[in-house]
């Protein structure tokens, strides 16, 4: 597990290309065969990557000094690859290309599998410290109420369309991990797909003193990328971003991105608390 420390908005400021990149952004997270490990000391959160050919197991590693990964963490995992299996304590759950799980605190034993080891499931998760063990679900975007009690179907109202073709930001914001849908200690999740033709994210840009996050992007070819946009509000600072790459965002930190072509991204917050709309709005005539 590589362990990133937290920064300084002062230093950032004089940070070079370079030491952006190493300080913030998550390259080669989906390795054939592997789980890939990031822990930040901003909020404590871990990103991770699991790309199994065959079963992999979570294990705790000497650094979070825990007898098993989730005896005081919670979980959430959204794959954006083939069909794959996520077991926890022996369960089975089917995870589909979009489709998601929260694992609760507590959880011992977690495998990951794919169903076609040529198309292998990519698991993306994001992991925050947790208080209280609640259930276990597995997260579909689309679909209908089967009755399951671990199976959540997205809300319609947590399904929200935002922004413009003329403003190039017509996006489609899909809440999977919040409260009043699935209930979690501290941990937000989910996607925002936007629509040919759009290419800026979050924008209006904001802040949150309260939450950090973390972007991944993906669905971008090899040749496209994204110019995401960090930093104060008053001193801006960008990275390049390529396909399957993520960056890590301090709660002081504006947080947006403007995208060769249209493109996919996964959102995931961790903090003192989980109101979605607590953001302090930045006028774009207020950015430099």
């Amino acid at each position: 597990m590589e362990i990133r420390t937290a920064a300084s908005p002062k230093d950032v400021m004089h940070y070079t290309t370079q030491r952006l990149r190493e300080e913030f952004l998550i390259q080669d997270l989906f390795l054939p065969g592997e789980i890939k490990l990031v822990y930040s000391h901003i909020d404590r959160i871990i990103v991770g990557g699991a790309v199994p050919r065959e079963p992999i197991a979570l294990t705790a590693g000497d650094e979070l000094r825990a007898e098993y990964f989730l005896q005081r963490r919670e979980m959430g995992v959204i794959n954006i690859g083939g069909a794959g299996i996520i077991t926890v304590d022996g369960r089975e759950y089917p995870v589909e290309s979009r489709e998601g799980m929260y694992i609760g605190m507590g959880s011992k034993e977690i495998v990951f599998a794919s169903k076609d080891g040529e198309n292998p499931a990519r698991f993306y998760l994001n992991s925050t410290p947790a208080h209280t063990a609640y259930p276990t679900v597995l997260i579909r975007p689309e679909g209908q109420e089967s009755g399951e009690e671990d199976v959540v179907i997205v809300k319609p109202e947590n399904k929200v369309e935002l922004g413009t073709l003329e403003e190039s930001n017509h996006r489609t914001i899909c809440k999977y991990i919040l409260p009043g849908q699935v209930e979690s200690c501290q941990l937000v999740m989910g996607m925002t797909a936007l629509e040919p033709g759009s290419v800026w994210n979050s924008m209006p840009c904001h802040t949150h003193d309260r939450r950090m996050e973390v972007y991944l992007y993906f669905d971008l070819p090899k040749d496209a990328f994204v110019m995401h946009y960090m930093g104060e509000p008053s001193e801006t600072r960008h990275i390049v971003m390529r396909n399957e790459e993520a960056v890590i965002s301090p709660s002081w930190s504006i947080h947006c991105g403007c995208g060769s072509r249209a493109y996919t991204f996964i959102w995931g917050m961790a903090g003192e608390n989980q109101a979605f709309d607590d953001m302090d709005g930045i006028e774009n005539k207020n950015l430099r």
